[in-house]
Formats: structure tokens, sequence, C-alpha cells
């Protein structure tokens, strides 16, 4: 059977069909099973043979994620948990780790745990990866429409972290998607609500799995340099971009990559298995978003690459405040952050992707 391809045209389609939802659409669900009982979702399917998940009962995140039956994202042991279950201190963030296609970081911390004086409420312990990813979402609002002949499926709503004495932000996200795309479109608008200069951290967790993870698979992006996060990560900082198969016990490697961009200002990154001739992709305006990690977790049931642009590297605010680097928001002020993230679904797809984000120093990170 050769590919299908929607067409998406209006008419042409409504003549074949009484509903749209035979071939994309948006279906609002609640997740009614263990610990995921309560949480809101949204699956998303575009026609296109790309379809995922949103979770507007966890931070407007994402979770499974496919294209044409191939998975995209990696799923976690702890599986999906309402904020019910969620633990602030420590490490405990990682018991509701779900990973997912995209698990968002901070906004008042991102990295290592710590603590800070504030005014009136004394020490605040700041748990790793902050708390935005916990929260429900309200105001959500779920729509298909027909923008100037073509369909436009979009999903919005509004996080808050805030605290009586403490911060006050908002993060109004909009994931939206075209009929037919293989891609789409994040946008975020965090708010500086309160009275008080807030620190600001915010880091996009993308988390690549198996099929397009696996042995062979490798890194695309081009880099003008790169740290690695440890003495580990420094042993196989030429082999960072190298993927190799699951091995029990294998620890986390991470790398710290200041990307080249291109012409339009736009930095990107991509996982890909050229035996599949399949990849997941994100592009973003490096002007918003400057950093950009790389985990590489390759032990066995905990087989994942991350791909993580962000306003931080994902170190904890005091260590990022002692090197000079802690965003800020004043009161009342806006800052906007954009995400592309699709799939490259052939090796033209690849070739192209690849040759976008050019080589740094005539030799590329692949």
């Amino acid at each position: 059977m050769k590919s299908f391809e929607v067409p998406r045209d209006r008419e042409y389609l409504m003549q074949r069909m009484g509903d749209l939802s035979q071939v994309a659409g948006l279906r609002r669900c609640v997740l009614a099973d263990g610990k995921a009982q309560g949480v809101e979702a949204v699956e998303v399917r575009t026609g296109g043979g790309l379809a995922f998940t949103i979770l507007p009962g966890r931070g407007l995140d994402l979770a499974w994620a496919d294209f044409r039956g191939v998975p995209l994202a990696y799923m976690s042991k702890t599986g999906v948990t309402s904020p019910a279950y969620y633990e602030p201190n420590g490490v405990q963030w990682l018991r509701s780790f779900f990973a997912g296609l995209l698990t968002t970081c901070g906004l008042s911390n991102v990295g290592a745990p710590c603590a800070e004086e504030e005014p009136v409420v004394g020490v605040q312990q700041h748990g790793l990866h902050g708390r935005i990813s916990n929260m429900a979402a309200d105001n959500v609002c779920v729509r298909e429409e027909w923008r100037d002949g073509r369909l436009v499926m979009a999903v919005s709503g509004r996080l808050r972290e805030a605290m009586l004495h403490g911060e006050n932000l908002t993060l109004r996200r909009e994931i939206s998607v075209g009929l037919g795309d293989n891609h789409f479109s994040l946008c975020d608008v965090v708010e500086n609500e309160g009275f008080r200069e807030r620190p600001l951290m915010l880091l996009y967790h993308i988390n690549v799995g198996y099929p397009i993870l696996d042995e062979g698979s490798r890194l695309i992006c081009s880099a003008l340099d790169v740290t690695p996060a440890s003495e580990l990560a420094k042993t196989e900082l030429e082999r960072r971009c190298q993927m190799g198969p699951p091995e029990c016990g294998a620890m986390e490697r991470v790398y710290f990559h200041d990307l080249a961009p291109g012409g339009d200002g736009r930095v990107g990154a991509a996982l890909v298995n050229e035996t599949l001739e399949l990849g997941l992709y994100v592009k973003w305006p490096k002007r918003q978003l400057p950093c950009f990690t790389q985990w590489k977790q390759l032990g066995m049931g905990e087989y994942v690459v991350g791909l993580e642009p962000g306003n931080c590297q994902p170190i904890g605010r005091i260590e990022q405040r002692k090197r000079g680097s802690l965003e800020v928001i004043k009161p009342g002020e806006q800052r906007r952050f954009e995400l592309e993230i699709g799939v490259l679904p052939d090796r033209g797809a690849i070739e192209r992707f690849e040759h976008s984000v050019g080589p740094a120093d005539g030799r590329g990170e692949s």
C-alpha cells in the first residue's frame, strides 16, 4: 500500500466524509488508571501520521507521541502521575518524571536542588527542576478552526507558580499544528504578575526514546563550543553525538552546547536513526533560549537522549547566580519562548535538516 497523504482542501475533504475526526482532530479525555487518575489529556492526530498526547493536567506537557505508528518519546518507569503525587524536596521530582515528548522544567529552578532565603517566609527549598510540570492548567481551550483555507488545531491554557509572600509567575502556553503536518509549534509567554523581580529559569526537556534512539543513532547539531558537565562526560566528549546500545548501570553524560544560529537566528538539534530513516528535531530562536543541553542516558530501562533548549543550564539557581548568568523577570514583564518540534520522515529530510543547521567548524557535530 502506498503511503497516504491527507488532502488539505476543505471542500474536497467534506465531500468524502461526515466529520473531520475520520482523519484528524483533537479529543479531550481524562486518564482513569492508577496514579494517572484524574489527569486531563488531549489526544492530537494531525492526519499526516503524527500523533501525540498533551496533558493539561500535568503542565500542558506532552506524553506519548508517534509517527505512522513508530514511537518517538521515551516514557519512564513512573508513568504519568497526578500532581497529587508530586514530591517537591530534593530529587524526589524524579518520582513523577514520566519524561514523554516534553517535560517543562522551571520556573524558579532548573537543575540541582538548592535553598535560598526569602523575605517574610525565610529559607525556601527549590527541588530538582522546579514545580511547573506538576501544575494543572486552567483556562484550557481546545479548538479546531479553518484559517485562510488551512485547518489549525490548537490547545492552550495557563499555569501559575505562586506563593503567598512569594513569587507570582504565570505561563500561558499554546500548542498548535496544521492538518497533515509532521511538526507542531509551541509558544509560551511567561509573565511576572507580582511586584518584585524574580529569577526565571526555563528548560524544555525533550526526551527521545527507542526506536529513534538505538545503537548507531546520532545527534545532529552545530556547536561553536561544547562543555562536558562531569569528568565522566569529559572522557566521552569525542563520542557525545554517537549512540550505543543500552548498558546495565550506565550513568548519564551531560553536555552543554553553544549552538551556531542560522541566518534566521534560529538554532536546532535532532536525533536521527538512519537505519529507520527517521529523526526527531527541535528548532528555536537562540536569543530566547541561548542554552542547549544534551542529556545522554544509555542505561537499560533508562535509555533516552534529551534535547534540552533553555534560558539556563540545569545547574540550579544558586550556581547559575554565582556564574552571573541567572536571568530575572521584572514586575509586569512578559517573556516569549517559541519552539518547533517535528519529525524528519526520510533520508532527504534528515539531509536537509543537517544542511540547514550547518557545521560550525567545518566538521559539524555528527
